[in-house]
């Protein structure tokens, strides 16, 4: 049932996957939603609505652009709630495969895209002393897997920054939420969403056969992208949401397994780990 809702969100990424699903809920519920792509048409057609609705066209690398986006969003609504930092893809290959040209890319999107939103949105959220930032990270960010080095260590970046975000920007009422979801019946796993390194080197077969079997599972992904938006709605209602979630039956495995894994670690080794003091 449509509600009158007074919130505002802002969400990255929008024309597809889990930031098109939420964007068409909250629409449903009654928020009024501001969403980026680099193209506002294609977004627009993407969701097919118009009320309380402003698709952006955002170069999330640019923060001009970032900037005139966050402006016309409390232009036209008059403040902000809500940041879903969702827009991100997937980059597959060996350190040794990927130039750096790839990776910088890719940091672009999934890391500084996401600080250029929260630069540009944090004078808002301090004036109001109210906010609630979520950033969608993966749990590739926390439990890396084979042949996704740079992936990981972009989506790591973003937990370690949410993380120290949410102690900086306590004192303003602003909440912080790092979201890590597992895998989702979305597009992640097609080409337009994942890029494979130009170079491929016959000797790393570990990460070769990585990527083949991550390309089988695609359409058989345990995470239901209509079920994800409701979830996100209740962490921005909560007065009390984590600052990390993980999101998906396979996300906490990988998460609980890791969890044990440093366990493990620390108890073996601490007897050297301690042996540095004075």
């Amino acid at each position: 049932m449509k509600t009158e809702q007074s919130k505002v969100w802002f969400v990255t990424g929008g024309s597809k996957g889990l930031g098109r699903s939420l964007i068409v809920k909250l629409l449903d519920y009654g928020y009024k939603v501001a969403a980026t792509s680099r193209d506002a048409a294609q977004l627009q057609q993407a969701v097919g609505r118009t009320e309380n609705f402003l698709p952006l066209t955002v170069d999330l690398a640019d923060e001009e652009s970032v900037k005139k986006a966050i402006e016309a969003t409390i232009g036209m609504f008059g403040r902000l709630d809500v940041i879903v930092n969702n827009a991100g893809y997937g980059i597959g290959g060996s350190i040794e495969e990927l130039t750096n040209a790839e990776i910088k890319q890719a940091f672009d999107i999934n890391i500084f895209g996401t600080i250029n939103v929260i630069r540009a949105a944090m004078p808002q959220l301090r004036k109001q002393q109210s906010g609630h930032i979520i950033n969608i990270s993966s749990i590739a960010g926390f439990a890396p897997a084979t042949g996704w080095a740079a992936y990981s260590a972009a989506k790591a970046a973003v937990i370690g920054m949410s993380e120290v975000l949410a102690e900086d920007v306590r004192e303003f009422g602003v909440k912080v939420t790092v979201v890590m979801p597992g895998g989702f019946r979305t597009s992640f796993l097609k080409p337009e969403s994942l890029v494979l390194s130009e170079n491929k080197m016959p000797e790393y077969t570990a990460v070769r056969s990585t990527h083949e079997r991550y390309k089988g599972i695609d359409g058989r992904q345990s995470g239901d992208p209509e079920k994800a938006p409701d979830v996100f709605i209740d962490l921005a209602e909560n007065p009390n949401p984590p600052v990390r979630f993980f999101m998906g039956g396979d996300a906490v495995k990988r998460a609980w397994e890791k969890t044990e894994a440093i366990q493990e670690n620390i108890k073996d080794w601490k007897i050297t780990s301690k042996s540095t003091d004075f």
